[in-house]
């Protein structure tokens, strides 16, 4: 029975998302009860099968000899899969508010829940080819939810997303099928799965093939120069640019760069290669673009975008470093930056919630009238620059650490474009507080009167999340210990 837990808590979200829009709800409070209680539940089971790893796995359709549909949870699947069940409440909750004036609510939460289940189904995907199958229904299942305010920008973006998603996804599959045909399995494997007395003379093709994969699979992570599609879906409603952001479809292309990296190809046939370089090379050119695009964007949402590009490549960083040491930064920023993201972006949706205030240079004088939302913002601010006794910095360090370890000179280079990433995200975000708290001396807060800090549905999600960048920025080696272990192929 435990390993079919795997399914059973990757199907109720589908089974729930599907229910909202067909129970006659007699008041929308029933709703919400009935999508947190599942939603709560769901996570309750996934953090049980966490804490109670099944040996075995689980197949849902076998199709011939090694290609399976089948969930085993191994390190990597704790990771995330326990950042996707700890998020996922939390969202949901805070989602209830600022959707509550929105058209097509239920339509909007069908989607929403489903996508809970597809980004576990790809957190608990034992092979490649499983892994693919659900890393196509995300970008199926969240088309709608960029478009849910159906404006021409949202049908705009929503076409972008899409056609850059599905590009990106068949350079994948010429990556699934080269492992599928030059393996002994399409299982994840630390250390790889390649069978090197399959490849022979085809060394520099496969090669090539790492690096179309690589970008395949990173345009989920907008790297360069497949980046575009997003800051154009900020366009949808907070609660979905939160989780592209932070948890759902960007984590996902990253996590799936950390197994094709790690458990496909193996960094043993991949470092000190050209394809290595290459990687590197596009994912330094992606922090300090990122960063500086951020530094001159004016829509709150969409300097926020920007960073989540900048911040994603730090993530590859680490993946591209290719050492152990490489994939615990990778691990440590993948899980920090979910949280710092979700935040700054959770105040940015209710700043434009309580203010229909959209722009940086908007809002003047609004730290005084939210002072607990700012609050937050502001610690989340630092933790994105690096301040030490913040999550932010904990990453940054292990990445620099493992640069330095490396010894590839052009890691060197990764830590410079680090530095100069500190920098800018202190420039765009620190100017978003200053002007907020510390406002012209002939400021009016006559002007502003009517604003105030959302209720508790906004602020409770806010305040755990403030809380856990505090706390792993002060109290961070049990997580990183656990990273460690994984890198190691303890679990």
């Amino acid at each position: 029975m435990q390993p079919m837990m795997m399914f059973i808590v990757v199907l109720i979200p589908f089974l729930t998302g599907i229910a909202i829009p067909l129970i006659p709800f007699s008041k929308r409070g029933h709703m919400m009860a009935f999508l947190e209680g599942l939603v709560l539940l769901n996570s309750a089971l996934v953090f049980s099968l966490l804490m109670h790893r099944p040996e075995e796995s689980f197949a849902i359709v076998k199709f011939t000899g090694d290609l399976t549909l089948s969930f085993r949870i191994d390190g990597m699947s704790m990771v995330f899969g326990g950042l996707v069940a700890a998020l996922w409440p939390l969202a949901t909750l805070y989602s209830f508010e600022y959707m509550k004036h929105e058209k097509n609510e239920r339509i909007f939460f069908m989607f929403y829940t489903i996508t809970y289940g597809v980004t576990l189904g790809i957190a608990f995907a034992e092979d490649l080819v499983t892994m693919y199958f659900f890393y196509e229904l995300l970008t199926l299942v969240t088309v709608p939810l960029v478009m849910h305010t159906l404006t021409r920008e949202a049908i705009l973006a929503s076409r972008k997303y899409l056609y850059y998603s599905l590009g990106g996804a068949a350079f994948g599959f010429i990556g699934m099928i080269f492992i599928i045909v030059y393996s002994n399995s399409p299982d994840f494997v630390l250390g790889g799965s390649l069978d090197l007395t399959k490849i022979g003379w085809r060394t520099d093709i496969l090669l090539l093939v790492y690096v179309l994969a690589f970008l395949g699979f990173g345009v989920k992570a907008a790297v360069c120069p497949f980046n575009s599609w997003l800051p154009d879906a900020g366009v949808a409603p907070t609660p979905v640019t939160a989780l592209l952001h932070a948890v759902a479809v960007v984590k996902a292309g990253a996590f799936a760069i950390i197994r094709l990296t790690y458990y496909c190809f193996g960094v043993e046939f991949l470092r000190g290669t050209w394809a290595q370089t290459v990687v590197m090379a596009i994912v330094i050119f992606t922090i300090v673009y990122g960063c500086s695009r951020a530094v001159k964007e004016t829509h709150i949402k969409r300097r926020l975008a920007f960073s989540t590009i900048s911040n994603l490549s730090y993530i590859l960083f680490g993946v591209t470093i290719m050492t152990p040491l490489g994939m615990v930064g990778a691990l440590s920023h993948m899980v920090f930056h979910a949280v710092m993201k979700i935040c700054s972006f959770f105040c940015a949706g209710a700043i434009m919630y309580k203010t229909g205030r959209s722009y940086v240079h908007q809002l003047d004088g609004f730290g005084r009238r939210m002072p607990r939302v700012f609050g937050i913002f502001t610690v989340s601010a630092l933790a994105l620059m690096g301040v030490p006794g913040l999550c932010g910095f904990i990453s940054k360090w292990n990445l620099a650490a493992a640069a330095v370890a490396s010894d590839n000179p052009l890691a060197f280079a990764g830590i410079g474009a680090l530095l100069i990433s500190a920098l800018l995200t202190a420039i765009y975000m620190l100017s978003i507080v200053i002007r907020t708290f510390f406002p012209a001396k002939d400021f009016d807060y006559e002007t502003i009167a009517d604003v105030e800090d959302p209720n508790w549905y906004m602020l409770l999600p806010l305040s755990i999340f403030v809380a856990a960048i505090i706390g792993f920025g002060l109290y961070s080696a049990p997580i990183v210990e656990f990273f460690t272990k994984i890198a190691d192929g303890v679990y």
